[in-house]
């Protein structure tokens, strides 16, 4: 039995419905000449969603990603390391004298998985660096996504593939020059690093890594390029937080703040949150609290799967894949 097939004839009630028409919904947009953005918060790379992600990105079924800065150099940590990761499915009784020994040894723990810093991180830091210092001396300046795409599209690090490079979604993603949005890059591990190397004096210019302002215009020109009332632009979003409130406020800041005119509303929107509905919490709002922020209209398609985006998202991607 095909993975579509069961789901429907088991998923039909509850979340489980939820997930089906979200799914559907999604096919739906896309079948109507709309596009999509798919947001990822958390730490879905390390959760490996690229096995799926990717595929939906080489079936043009994802045209534009906004992530955090952890799930862009995650992808490519797991790309080049994943033999050295270790994972602890008894994580909930480590005492704290356990975790130490894992700082030890250098193991980044991320829930049940851990990451090792020197064959992930270092390694990335020693080639990325080499981008950053030369565009540095240049007087150059790229976004974070853009000096992962000229490291992984240089085939530097392709000796060092732990797994099946068609599983790296920001490989799939660098092929197709895929616009990618990464609000607060700085909180990330990398970011961390580049603050590291402009304090040194490396980099001597700390705008050689591009900012979230930046972003927010890029994305403006891309919204502004591809929305219309004929393809709009839906918002398919993973878990909570700036991966998903960061990109949605585009449409808000071009009707609000640009004063411009015929600029569509999102033309779909689902969110796969853990996060229940409760007082003040973003994450946890129900899509129509957005209609008060000039984000959804009325009449757009909402859906909310109340799960854990680690079990939910593979399979509305399998659903709007056909499998």
């Amino acid at each position: 039995m095909k993975i579509t097939e069961f789901l429907k004839h088991n998923y039909r009630h509850f979340n489980a419905a939820a997930l089906i028409d979200a799914a559907e919904g999604y096919k739906t947009h896309l079948d109507e000449g709309g596009k999509m953005m798919v947001t990822l918060a958390g730490a879905m790379s390390t959760a490996e969603l690229g096995i799926s992600l990717a595929e939906m990105i080489r079936e043009d079924k994802v045209h534009i990603i906004t992530c955090t800065g952890a799930n862009l150099e995650e992808d490519v940590f797991n790309l080049v390391a994943h033999d050295y990761y270790e994972r602890i499915p008894h994580y909930r009784d480590l005492s704290p004298a356990e975790e130490q020994d894992l700082l030890n040894r250098h193991m980044n723990r991320v829930t049940d998985t851990c990451i090792p810093e020197m064959e992930a991180m270092r390694r990335i830091e020693d080639v990325i660096l080499e981008e950053w210092m030369a565009a540095d001396q240049k007087g150059e300046a790229f976004f974070p996504h853009e000096f992962f795409y000229k490291i992984l599209l240089s085939g530097k690090l392709e000796k060092s593939y732990q797994i099946d490079p068609k599983d790296s979604w920001l490989l799939e993603a660098a092929k197709k020059n895929l616009p990618i949005i990464v609000p607060g890059w700085e909180d990330s591990t990398l970011g961390n690093m580049f603050a590291g190397h402009c304090i040194a004096g490396d980099v001597k210019n700390v705008h050689t890594v591009k900012s979230g302002i930046q972003y927010m215009m890029y994305l403006a020109d891309w919204y502004t390029e591809n929305a219309t009332e004929e393809s709009t632009i839906g918002f398919f979003q993973i878990g909570g937080g700036i991966a998903g409130d960061f990109p949605i406020c585009v449409v808000p800041m071009l009707h609000q703040d640009l004063q411009r005119d015929n600029v569509p509303l999102w033309g779909y929107f689902c969110q796969i949150s853990d996060s229940t509905t409760s007082y003040g919490s973003y994450s946890g709002a129900v899509p129509n609290e957005k209609i008060t922020w000039g984000k959804l209209g009325v009449k757009t398609p909402k859906y909310i799967i109340e799960s854990d985006a680690t079990i939910v998202a593979p399979l509305v991607f399998a659903i709007v894949l056909g499998k």
